[in-house]
């Protein structure tokens, strides 16, 4: 099966709210009744794929199995290291100036 998160387009940390609506506009775009008469089986696939994530991730303990198993751990690197750059002030003043708001008709 592929990602559950992925095939209805929502972040691993989605609410249930967030889940319903997305399985929702996922399903109206691609029920049967909305496509032309011809039958597409890859639109089938795609339909089942839909059923099956809501299936997977409606049912709080399915999800939570899912994340624990499926989903592989995060893993904290520590902190991220940022190179600042700081601009010594000439001839003592203040390094940003502002003059008079001015507004224009």
């Amino acid at each position: 099966m592929t990602d559950p998160y992925a095939v209805l387009g929502v972040a691993p940390t989605a609410t249930q709210a967030e889940i319903t609506r997305a399985y929702r506009r996922q399903l109206r775009a691609h029920h049967p009744d909305s496509r032309p008469s011809a039958s597409n089986s890859g639109a089938d696939e795609r339909l089942r794929q839909i059923l099956a994530a809501y299936a997977l991730l409606r049912d709080p303990r399915r999800r939570a199995e899912y994340d624990r198993t499926a989903r592989p751990a995060r893993r904290d690197t520590g902190p991220v290291r940022i190179p600042v750059t700081r601009i010594e002030p000439v001839d003592n003043e203040p390094p940003l100036r502002a003059g008079p708001v001015r507004w224009h008709r």
